[in-house]
């Protein structure tokens, strides 16, 4: 028998086996059977180099149509299985579609991870609601009617003398007035501010705030619990640094700083060249805060601190624009799953 009987008996075999194939993994098995790599038509083709020229030239042109008959019986037959047709509306051996399975937010992640870290530490979860009143938000935390640190965060108000809350502090103030020290807690939520949207400012993002409140409790407290936040946060080789600041619920105040994870302190765009990143504000409970929810501060002293979730994980995974984490960009949220 030469080479082109075997190329046409071989086609008509493979042609036959195709067209009674009663599933897709038959038809996968022939496919590499007759066309693969080291399939039936491969192995008869190595034997051209016996043949002469002409020879050659006559089974090499018969073998591409043979191959070309094979790929279109193969898809033909793909096509009936999946269109469901020659009276199958099913093929009981193709694999299960899988279903999509959501995930959790990035925010979501980081705000757990966040309350999860000081929950170690011992601080209670507490939350409040979106629509405070004026008491809550600003008056019990020493910002008087006249106070100017009021123009710090532009607020939304709504009917009723009520407003949408500009920090998560207010959760501060009514567990102050709920409960006797020691109190340890933790409160994350959404808040709301007034402010043009740009790469680094929205309208709604949220926030991690907690306080402790006990007797002689000092500033290297409140030191001691945010190295550890931070290092566990973000890596034990992290540098800090404490620096004055201004709040009015808290005296002294302090805005902590870490070393740029992009420059490594060097100094780079991201850090504006100064080779540290503000990563959160603290300071020690202003004894009006104890006054105002009925706490002797004579007695008691404590800590409190807050951080924007947005800004975390802005620095955490060198996300350069805050609207990314709101406009629902698969793409983009796909990345933290």
């Amino acid at each position: 028998m030469t080479l082109l009987d075997e190329v046409a008996k071989l086609e008509q075999e493979a042609i036959e086996r195709i067209g009674s194939a009663d599933s897709l993994d038959l038809i996968n098995e022939l496919k590499i059977k007759y066309l693969g790599r080291k399939g039936e038509l491969t192995a008869i083709l190595k034997n051209l180099k016996s043949l002469s020229v002409d020879e050659r030239k006559e089974v090499g042109g018969k073998a591409n149509k043979v191959r070309a008959a094979l790929d279109a019986s193969l898809e033909a037959t793909i096509a009936k299985f999946s269109t469901g047709s020659d009276d199958s509306s099913i093929d009981p051996t193709m694999p299960g579609t899988a279903q999509k399975v959501g995930t959790v937010h990035i925010i979501n992640q980081v705000m757990g991870e966040i309350c999860d870290t000081f929950y170690g530490m011992g601080f209670e979860i507490a939350r409040g609601p979106h629509v405070e009143t004026d008491h809550y938000n600003f008056e019990s935390l020493n910002f008087p009617p006249d106070h100017p640190a009021r123009d710090m965060q532009d607020t939304f108000f709504v009917e009723g003398g009520r407003l949408l809350r500009t920090h998560t502090t207010p959760v501060q103030a009514r567990e102050l007035e709920k409960r006797k020290p020691p109190i340890k807690i933790i409160s994350p939520g959404r808040v709301f501010r007034n402010e043009e949207i740009s790469t680094r400012a929205h309208v709604s993002f949220h926030q991690v705030d907690g306080f402790l409140v006990d007797e002689n409790v000092t500033v290297a407290d409140m030191k001691g619990a945010l190295v550890a936040f931070c290092r566990a946060f973000f890596g034990e080789e992290l540098k800090l640094k404490f620096r004055p600041s201004f709040f009015p619920f808290t005296e002294p105040s302090v805005e902590v700083d870490v070393s740029c994870f992009l420059c490594k302190g060097k100094g780079c765009q991201l850090c504006k060249y100064s080779g540290w990143l503000e990563i959160l504000g603290c300071g020690m409970i202003h004894p009006n805060v104890l006054k105002a929810a009925g706490h002797d501060p004579e007695k008691y002293t404590g800590y409190a601190f807050g951080m924007g979730v947005e800004r975390v994980a802005m620095l955490k995974y060198k996300v350069n624009d805050i609207r990314l984490f709101f406009n629902n960009n698969v793409r983009f949220l796909r990345q933290f799953s």
